[in-house]
């Protein structure tokens, strides 16, 4: 029952990432494909409203999710959550407009933002033994970039090999393709669902009648108020370097001297895939370090103060020369996506376990899917249709959430032993 627990944990996490990083390699080719080519008024203001408005009902679903999992229990959304964002993201690959594909990405957005509170208090509550949890978070949580890297490769694949794919809406763009793929996650779910357990924790206090009734206001009740804030500040900065950065990588390598249109898709998939690898790795890293370092903050400052020089220099130096970039992105994926392991590990040891659904909805989703992914849209309005100022404007967003990430560290609150 562990491996299957494990497995579909692992499945979850990976498939998050998938869907997520999923909009940054389609985005640039759906939209000239609806109408709105590179460059001009339209497609910057489609590509902004495409994680903007998905953040925004990300961040406010989220947190509804978190509340849902307090309540009614951590399989039950868990399941639903992956089921919403495999069917949207699939809807998504028949858009002919941009409005109907803003639609199924919002559904998506709210669907992973919901899953990834679910499964972390879900798995947090199977593993009560330190050791055992901190492992089972940090290395299913590594599975996020195995995500990362197969929605990249597939990307490339498709842009290769679509002409051979049975045509979709009258033609066979690999964009379609590609979130065509995103219902493979719904798939063995379907099929294991009755076997996983439910959080033993939870389960128990609600039959003894002792589970009290989640609270968002509870969060900014003096005993908790600093530790909402400042995990929610953080979580934001870590994603805000993410999306205002990494996630500008597909649009950075389009506009590089000597990159032809043909060619752009292969070329922005390779950078991506290096980005993940080194993501993979910080991962790695990440769940190994968390049961060896005792104290949170020097674990995370283990990640962010060779971030706070990496990064910005990546995107200053490294748009010039394609080997340069995509050895860059390896660093900044290292960097950067193993601090998302990190607050998955972190947030389920500072919230009580009534509120551990609702306090981690809040800082993950309000903070990090809602404010944080805002720096895309941050980046792009600095860069306008001058796309040669899109790598330096993504070094500038990274260098201020790197520095606001660290400064706040100070006051992050240590978990009990």
């Amino acid at each position: 029952m562990n491996a299957l627990i494990l497995a579909i944990a692992a499945v979850g996490f990976a498939f998050d990432t998938y869907e997520l990083l999923m909009l940054p390699l389609v985005a640039p080719f759906a939209l000239p494909e609806m109408g709105f080519p590179p460059g001009s008024p339209g497609y910057q203001g489609w590509i902004s409203l495409m994680f903007w408005v998905p953040a925004i009902a990300g961040g406010v679903f989220g947190l509804l999710g978190g509340y849902l999992t307090d309540l009614y229990g951590r399989r039950r959304v868990l399941t639903w959550s992956i089921l919403l964002y495999a069917g949207a993201t699939a809807a998504g690959s028949v858009a002919t407009g941009p409005h109907a594909l803003l639609l199924c990405r919002t559904f998506t957005f709210v669907g992973v933002c919901v899953e990834f509170v679910a499964a972390v208090a879900w798995l947090a509550e199977l593993y009560p033994d330190p050791a055992q949890r901190e492992a089972a978070l940090g290395y299913t949580q590594a599975a996020g970039s195995l995500g990362g890297l197969m929605v990249s490769y597939a990307f490339g694949w498709f842009a290769a090999h679509g002409e051979a794919l049975p045509a979709m809406m009258g033609g066979h763009a690999a964009w379609r393709y590609t979130m065509l793929s995103g219902l493979i996650p719904a798939l063995p779910l379907l099929l294991v669902r009755p076997l996983l357990p439910e959080s033993p924790a939870w389960q128990e206090k609600r039959a003894a009648g002792t589970l009290a009734r989640p609270s968002v206001g509870e969060l900014f009740a003096p005993a908790l108020r600093r530790t909402t804030l400042i995990t929610t500040l953080m979580v934001a900065a870590s994603y805000a370097v993410a999306f205002g950065a990494i996630q500008q990588l597909p649009g950075i390598v389009r506009a590089m001297p000597g990159v032809v249109p043909k060619d752009a898709g292969r070329l922005a998939a390779g950078v991506q895939q290096s980005q993940e690898w080194g993501g993979l790795l910080g991962r790695c890293l990440l769940a190994l370090l968390a049961t060896k370092i005792a104290s949170r903050r020097t674990l995370l400052r283990a990640f962010q103060l060779p971030g706070l020089i990496v990064v910005p220099l990546v995107f200053w130096l490294g748009a010039k020369d394609l080997d340069t970039l995509r050895t860059g992105a390896f660093l900044a994926g290292l960097f950067t996506v193993g601090q998302f392991s990190f607050w998955g590990n972190y947030l389920p040891r500072v919230f009580p376990l009534h509120l551990r659904g609702t306090g981690e909805g809040f800082a993950a989703n309000i903070g990090g899917r809602m404010i944080g992914t805002a720096a895309f849209g941050v980046t792009t309005l600095l860069a306008g249709a001058d796309k040669t100022s899109l790598a330096p404007m993504a070094a500038l967003v990274a260098a201020v959430a790197l520095v606001v990430g660290f400064a706040a560290s100070f006051a992050m609150p240590e978990p009990e032993a």
